[in-house]
């Protein structure tokens, strides 16, 4: 709950609003996980919270452990549905070697509606979006799973973010609070495939969130054969919304681009791409096709990629090739789905 729906919740028990500091400190600080444990309030209450809450909004099924120590973990919710998260370590061409950040790849959504092709998540379709607390409730069990400390948020799992906005706002005031896990809104990216009335809207809410934009392909013709979404909203009112969005916000925008050998990797591709960059004022991030079992895409050589890469660099873009962490898992950009047999496995 947010802190001022728990508020209303406690007045309308006729319990003093002190409380409510205190079951949040309980929960998002001391991460208990019974309400029992919250010692300082009185049985009458716990038990009254007990009666109408659960403290668990997610249960953890599996985990699937990386030789570069990325994990998968897979919950399955109240429903018997599931979802992933992924915890990616940090980057030490980034932070060094010595760096602990972690981040959390977060899923919005059970499957998905939107059909990207070279995505594993949308293949069973679409079920339901995750719920507010279904959406917090992953950083939370992240941590507690692995001992770590959840140092930025990107919501590029499992769905598409914008297509489930109102809870996943909702769930940011949770992320965000001072009361609650109380990560600055700057730790943030959200990722869309293009979804132009909810970027205008998102451009509108007062927290400097990041956007990352699932491009995948610098014109029509060919961003149409990987992103179903283009038809809707084609690559000019994309722009205009990302034009908008930059009018509003000081975070810089990056354009999310899957190579995939044949398809969106000619040079003509890299070059129109930079043009989008310059106009945007974007960063790059180029990310050779990872394998997902039954799609027929390959990637690209690593020459070919480098070379896509120069051409960005020569145009005056900011760009990097990201090399993937979690592949041997099902863990790496546009792996996550729910595998059936695991399921079953485990049920």
């Amino acid at each position: 709950m947010s802190p001022a729906a728990l508020a209303a919740w406690l007045k309308e028990a006729g319990q003093p609003a002190f409380r409510g500091a205190q079951i949040l400190d309980w929960v998002w600080k001391k991460r208990v996980v019974s309400i029992d444990a919250m010692t300082n309030l009185p049985a009458a209450l716990r038990a009254k919270l007990d009666e109408c809450f659960r403290l668990e909004s997610l249960e953890h099924a599996h985990t699937q452990g990386a030789a570069d120590t990325t994990r998968k973990f897979l919950f399955r919710l109240h429903d018997r549905r599931y979802v992933e998260s992924v915890l990616i370590p940090a980057n030490p061409a980034l932070y060094g070697e010595a760096s602990d950040r972690h981040t959390l790849c977060v899923s919005s959504q059970v499957g998905c509606a939107y059909g990207c092709k070279f995505c594993a998540s949308g293949l069973a379709g679409f079920s339901r979006n995750l719920e507010v607390a279904e959406i917090a409730g992953q950083v939370l069990a992240a941590e507690r799973l692995s001992g770590e400390r959840v140092d930025n948020l990107v919501f590029m799992g499992m769905g598409e973010p914008l297509a489930n906005l109102d809870n996943l706002l909702a769930a940011i005031v949770l992320i965000t609070g001072p009361q609650t896990l109380h990560l600055g809104a700057r730790h943030l990216t959200i990722s869309t495939a293009g979804l132009v009335p909810q970027i205008r809207r998102l451009a509108e809410h007062p927290q400097q969130i990041r956007l990352a934009i699932s491009l995948h392909g610098a014109t029509d013709e060919v961003r149409e054969k990987i992103m179903p979404v283009n038809r809707k909203w084609p690559l000019a009112e994309l722009l205009d919304a990302l034009d908008y969005w930059n009018s509003r916000k000081k975070q810089k925008l990056t354009l999310e681009y899957i190579l995939i050998a044949g398809i969106n990797d000619a040079p003509e591709q890299a070059v129109l791409l930079a043009r989008h960059a310059r106009r945007l004022h974007a960063k790059v991030n180029l990310i050779p096709y990872n394998t997902v079992e039954g799609l027929a895409w390959q990637r690209p050589p690593a020459a070919h990629c480098a070379a896509f890469l120069k051409t960005l660099e020569r145009a005056g873009v900011a760009a990097t090739l990201r090399m993937e962490k979690g592949h041997e898992i099902d863990a790496a950009c546009g792996q996550l789905r729910l595998q059936q047999e695991t399921a079953e496995g485990i049920r």
